[in-house]
């Protein structure tokens, strides 16, 4: 066995996978697999497809692709010119036209959010207006002035009974997804107000294998698998953090309380950590 397959093979099994499990999540045949464990990458179709296939087992288990690529380079056999431009075949780009309906939806999502607070308002304040003007308005009970005190109504029934003014109905704080920071290829990002919130996962450009873990990439697997591309994936963010793995981060959209996260809609992986704050900087439950 190769030092670069006893690596991907410890990474594995720590991670409590079987080589069926990479099969189902990359969709790299199972004796390709064996293969590279083994170091045997003459059974592979070719030398361009042993980097791939190698960069697509390091992500799955957790490692840092570029790196294992880096540091067993001299390992690994060089691609042929004729290879270097071929694509690898499990990777489905996003068209031009896919790219501009969900740059739009994410538009329309945004603006409908801010416009509903607003209405909000709009509707209390005509509310109490209207209230306002029914109270200012003389009442019919009262006497007119050529009336004389044996003829006039009791100054009970004359006197108009005051309108409680409606208490306005508080509006809800609004959602807010705020990027913090890039550290060790993973974006962080802050979800206020303090609370429960919805991520929502769709496939709008393409399949792509998903991994979601609570606090980081070695906290308590939550979802772990490549989903049909029809599949919503929901998930509940609270007091823990969520870490979210997309292995085709272009294909995929990810949104809290319905606002798009910016994932900047380039090809290739992408890990985020999303943490909810109480909106003045702070979590709200610390990170263990």
């Amino acid at each position: 066995m190769s030092d670069l397959g006893l690596l991907l093979r410890k990474a594995r099994e720590q991670r409590g996978y079987t080589l069926d499990d990479i099969q189902e999540i990359t969709k790299i045949r199972k004796r390709y697999l064996e293969a590279i464990e083994s170091g045997d990458y003459k059974v592979l179709p070719g030398s361009f497809y042993v980097r791939a296939f190698v960069k697509t087992y390091a992500e799955t288990v957790g490692l840092d692709a570029e790196e294992v690529l880096r540091l067993y380079h001299k390992e690994l056999p060089k691609a042929q010119a004729s290879e270097t431009g071929a694509p690898e075949p499990y990777i489905q780009p996003k068209s031009r036209r896919v790219q501009h309906n969900d740059r739009v939806g994410k538009v329309v999502v945004t603006s409908l959010m801010w416009l509903f607070p607003i209405l909000i308002a709009v509707v209390i304040y005509v509310y109490y207006a209207n209230n306002k003007t029914e109270t200012n308005k003389p009442s019919e009970t009262t006497p007119p002035p050529s009336l004389t005190t044996e003829t006039a109504l009791p100054s009970s029934a004359a006197t108009p009974t005051p309108t409680a003014t409606p208490t306005p109905t508080p509006t809800p704080p609004q959602t807010t997804v705020t990027f913090r920071e890039k550290k060790n290829s993973r974006y962080y990002f802050d979800v206020s107000p303090a609370g429960n919130h919805v991520m929502k996962i769709t496939f709008p450009g393409g399949k792509s294998w998903v991994g979601v873990n609570e606090n980081n990439s070695s906290g308590k697997s939550i979802y772990g698998k490549t989903p049909e591309q029809s599949e919503v994936l929901t998930f509940e963010l609270g007091e823990t953090p969520l870490y979210v793995n997309l292995g085709f981060a272009k294909g995929a959209l990810i949104e809290i309380d319905g606002i798009a996260v910016d994932d900047e809609d380039v090809p290739g992986r992408r890990r985020f950590i999303f943490t909810v704050t109480d909106g003045a900087g702070g979590s709200a439950s610390p990170t263990p």
